[in-house]
């Protein structure tokens, strides 16, 4: 529920560029505008589309603001604009987007999230991809790795998610007409992110976070049907690169059952000292990660790894333990238990998930 005095947030999602988000979020702030609510357009992308271009005829729209960078003169919605102007309810176009530096908040949703606390509702759009949860499945199905990515805490704020759907052949068909992009640059998406089973992969992806999202946010006398599965989730993580993705599959396994999702890191007897420079600040910076997405993280000094880890699993009453691989080790230590294998057998009223590291030979792209 909105707290009382803040702002209410629509989200129009889809899963691809051109399927419409942005053209139905201005046509439904027409519809808004002829009930009489004081609408503004805080930022619109129009790229070129002029059918959505002509939604915005007799809304109002507030300046961008310039923001010098590099000896470049760029554009960024107002926020102090948007606010001193206060109106009921503000369109804002893009909401995973980056700012450039100098703004005053890293990211656009930053700035969405200072309207609604002004008490402004907000009109907003963004692709499935650029939830951090999904990052992995999106690399791993499509070859490229989305760099502007949002962490799902801040979409599932949401008061309304409503998901604009196209099918991937409509969808390849407005490309080729030149509706989406200019049609040399339709003819290199389609042959690239945009093929038709990239599209496919990635609507599924969508369908099913916007039933989650359904589901969610059902009333309490329907909620009902769907009882709490009390589940809590145990990640262990390292210095290891793969710790990221361990992360987010996790947290995305946790939101599905919400359930609790915690974050475990065990230090040598020397606690960080004993560490290396380069490792020490990989885990940090995996825990860093792990905080951002609202997961409780903690840390252990224990020279025993594994007893670490099912102790805390024990006292912590969790229900599943997600664990990277062990790496492969040299022939004469392969008769000794991994860590893995050592966790589970400690661990045997515990589902434990050994999560293996994909790796892609694409090239990756933000």
């Amino acid at each position: 529920m909105t707290p009382k005095g803040r702002g209410r947030l629509k989200m129009y999602l889809g899963y691809a560029a051109g399927v419409g988000k942005t053209y139905q979020m201005l046509e439904d702030a027409q519809e808004l505008r002829h009930q009489g609510v004081d609408v503004v357009v805080g930022y619109f992308e129009p790229h070129g589309r002029q059918d959505t271009i002509a939604k915005l005829e007799g809304l109002e729209l507030i300046p961008r603001k310039i923001i010098e960078y590099r000896g470049t003169r760029l554009e960024e919605m107002d926020t102090e604009a948007i606010l001193r102007r206060h109106p009921a309810v503000a369109v804002v176009d893009e909401f995973a987007h980056t700012n450039v530096p100098g703004s005053e908040r890293l990211k656009r949703w930053e700035d969405v999230r200072v309207l609604l606390e002004a008490g402004i509702d907000v009109l907003t759009t963004m692709n499935v991809q650029h939830l951090e949860s999904l990052n992995d499945q999106v690399w791993n199905v499509t070859g490229i790795r989305v760099r502007e990515t949002l962490p799902d805490w801040v979409v599932d704020e949401a008061d309304e998610v409503r998901f604009i759907d196209l099918t991937p052949r409509a969808l390849r068909h407005r490309l080729e007409r030149g509706v989406v992009y200019r049609r040399e640059k339709a003819q290199q998406a389609m042959e690239h992110f945009f093929t038709e089973s990239n599209l496919a992969a990635l609507r599924e992806f969508a369908l099913r976070y916007a039933a989650h999202e359904i589901e969610g946010k059902l009333p309490p006398a329907v909620a009902e049907d769907f009882p709490d599965r009390q589940e809590r989730i145990l990640i262990c993580i390292s210095g290891n690169p793969f710790s990221a993705s361990l992360i987010r599959r996790g947290k995305r396994v946790a939101d599905y059952l919400r359930g609790d999702c915690l974050a475990l890191h065990i230090l040598p007897k020397g606690g960080w000292a004993e560490l290396q420079s380069g490792t020490r600040e990989a885990i940090e910076r995996h825990l860093h990660f792990a905080r951002n997405l609202r997961i409780d993280t903690h840390t252990i000094t224990d020279g025993n790894v594994p007893h670490a880890i099912a102790d805390f699993a024990h006292g912590r009453q969790i229900t599943q333990i997600f664990l990277g691989r062990s790496a492969p080790r040299p022939w004469f230590k392969r008769m000794k238990e991994t860590l893995v294998q050592q966790v589970v057998r400690l661990s045997s009223d515990t589902q434990v998930t050994i999560v293996a590291q994909r790796r892609r030979p694409w090239e990756t792209r933000g």
